[in-house]
């Protein structure tokens, strides 16, 4: 592609049956923030980029580029690899038919693709070097600079912030290279009477790891896929004694089919086990209890039955935690049956029970309004919402998850921004009956395909997640271990572990070179420090707007009337039947690397602003 000029025009197109869409505005918004008039292809040309063999469909795709003087095109699908690649190659020989690039005398300058590894493979295997692809794990940073943006023309805010994450990767790099986390040995969390036995629990290897100073607890989501399901459970059986041996992982988290989750106790015959560890009986829980000690054991949740699960769950697993989506896991995710209203209420009868278990319980709320495209200011305020809604029904011990990276796309500052923010106000919620244990994690997609590259990424997280309370050695309480293959295929025991590994080398060594002065210590960084209080300010604010018009704002109706009414915008959420019009009419964009609501001009609309707007429509 040619370097850009100062007026260029981008236009970018996803065909109309890929709803992925969050790529598409993070780029359109990143181009516009430099300067560039960017362009997103209405519903018409998204359905003619669908088969742009048609003449009609090539004619109203270039008179939409010859209107709006198009010179830069860029193509998305994140769907089939196969797919992506036709339909982005018949859309390219089109436009060179009809001669439409500027070597043939038309506008276009230079045309670019974004989609999974595998389809950028595709299609630069057919195409060489005459399109720029993007496989989807650049920074925002590198992005830019992939399609040619002038350093002068890139904010400042968006440059000085990636010196963060540039610092944080060349310490990862470093690491990894040099292969420091092999000699990582496990962390001494045994040491207490109870360990591995039936009164073994969370809040007593807490309290021991705490008393001798090596924390963190470290967690991992596990399960095989075989589509035999008695095989199944043989390999988890097995895999749950490998990872025993090690003891490296203290909470060994059952990564549950979703039969598992919605039909537990039923006869399967004839459904799909769609992935995941195919549990379906009290005695194969009990078994894998057995099998994974010395470790703790936790599930995921049911969709039905919500209460009636997590009491068998303390029954036969001893369950370290609870983790409820409260919202979610239901109709309008597509994981359950539940109408939103009857799962929060299933989960508030939940939550009682496991307040008089005496168990811990996590919210696994924020990043599930993330995934469907919420911004930043609600992905703090539902982790509160959530938090007190759990306090209110008697929760003693509240495990909250921050997952970071995402979207993927957020920059370092703004993700330790939120995060601090976050634990904050969560925390404030502390008394002598209620304390909060924080959980980081790197997000769901966030991790390259190249393995050598996502096991740096995964120890740049890492060090982030030190950032968080860099002064607090006890923090974070909690890790879970997303391994660094996830984006290629599941965990073995032997990459979880070489993921643990990596996981505990990058805390330890980040923290001793903060303190050799190595590395800067982010509890002084001024753009963060002003990050951090003007999201503060803006969520105090917004809390205060809800618990002074909601009377009854904690309860199951309280929570549906939040998401009902679109106080948590979900772009993104698929929902065909529009049962929550209200809630997915906001427009999210990628603002100063982060996730903010914003109006049909891309400027941003302040969530007190919005709330009080809604307020005024009801």
């Amino acid at each position: 592609m040619n370097g850009l000029k100062n007026a260029e025009v981008f236009g970018l197109i996803k065909t109309h049956i890929d709803v992925h869409t969050l790529g598409i505005t993070t780029i359109a918004n990143l181009l516009k923030d430099c300067g560039y008039e960017t362009i997103i292809a209405p519903d018409p040309i998204s359905v003619a980029a669908e088969n742009a063999r048609k003449e009609n469909n090539l004619s109203l795709i270039a008179n939409w580029i010859n209107k709006n003087h198009i010179t830069r095109l860029g193509f998305s699908y994140r769907l089939d690899p196969i797919e992506a690649k036709d339909y982005f190659c018949r859309l390219f020989y089109q436009l060179q038919n009809h001669n439409l690039f500027e070597s043939q005398g038309g506008p276009l300058r230079g045309v670019f693709f974004a989609g999974l590894p595998d389809a950028c493979q595709l299609v630069k295997a057919e195409l060489g070097d005459k399109i720029i692809v993007f496989p989807g794990d650049e920074t925002p940073l590198e992005s830019l600079t992939k399609l040619g943006v002038p350093e002068h023309k890139i904010p400042t805010d968006l440059s000085s912030a990636s010196e963060y994450d540039t610092m944080r990767w060349q310490f990862a790099k470093s690491l990894i290279e040099r292969e420091a986390y092999l000699t990582q040995q496990p962390l001494n969390h045994l040491g207490y009477p109870e360990a591995g036995t039936e009164k073994d629990s969370f809040i007593s290897r807490l309290n021991y790891a705490r008393q001798h100073k090596s924390l963190p607890i470290i967690r991992a989501h596990v399960g095989p896929y075989n589509p035999n399901r008695i095989e199944a459970i043989k390999e988890f059986l097995s895999w749950c004694g490998e990872l025993a041996s090690a003891k490296l992982l203290d909470v060994l988290s059952i990564g549950t089919s979703q039969l598992t989750q919605a039909h537990f106790g039923e006869d399967w015959n004839g459904r799909p086990n769609g992935g995941g560890v195919p549990v379906n009986s009290e005695i194969e829980y009990k078994m894998i209890r057995d099998a994974a000690k010395p470790m703790l054991v936790r599930t995921y949740a049911g969709t039905k039955d919500v209460p009636g699960l997590a009491q068998m769950h303390e029954r036969t697993l001893n369950i370290s935690w609870h983790a409820l989506s409260l919202w979610w896991f239901s109709e309008i995710d597509g994981r359950g049956n539940n109408t939103v209203l009857e799962n929060l209420k299933e989960h508030a009868e939940a939550i009682r029970y496991i307040a008089s278990s005496g168990k811990p319980m996590e919210p696994n709320v924020p990043h599930h309004f993330a995934f469907r495209g919420s911004d930043d200011i609600s992905f703090i305020i539902s982790g509160y919402i959530a938090a007190k809604f759990a306090k209110t029904l008697g929760i003693r011990n509240l495990i909250l998850q921050d997952m970071l990276n995402t979207p993927k796309h957020t920059i370092g500052l703004q993700d330790l921004a939120k995060a601090r923010v976050m634990l904050k106000v969560v925390r404030e919620l502390e008394d002598s009956e209620f304390k909060v244990h924080l959980q980081t994690r790197a997000g769901l997609d966030y991790f390259s395909p190249d393995l050598e590259k996502a096991k740096v990424q995964l120890a740049a997280v890492t060090a982030m997640m030190d950032d968080i309370e860099p002064d607090n050695p006890n923090s974070p309480e909690i890790i879970h271990v997303v391994s660094y293959c996830e984006a290629v295929r599941l965990a073995t025991p032997p990459v979880i572990n070489e993921s643990i590994k990596i996981t505990l080398s990058a805390l330890y060594n980040y923290r001793r070179q903060r303190a050799e002065g190595k590395i800067p210590h982010m509890g002084h960084d001024r753009e963060l420090l002003e990050r951090t209080e003007e999201l503060l300010d803006e969520v105090r604010e917004s809390i205060n707007i809800l618990e002074t018009a909601i009377p009854n704002l904690y309860t199951p109706e309280g929570l549906f009337f939040l998401f009902k009414n679109g106080f948590f915008p979900v772009p993104a959420l698929f929902d065909p039947e529009n049962k929550y019009p209200k809630a997915t009419k906001w427009h999210t964009a990628l603002k100063k690397g982060g996730v903010r609501v914003v109006d049909d001009k891309g400027n941003i609309i302040s969530t007190p602003a919005r709330y009080k707007a809604i307020l005024n429509e009801l």
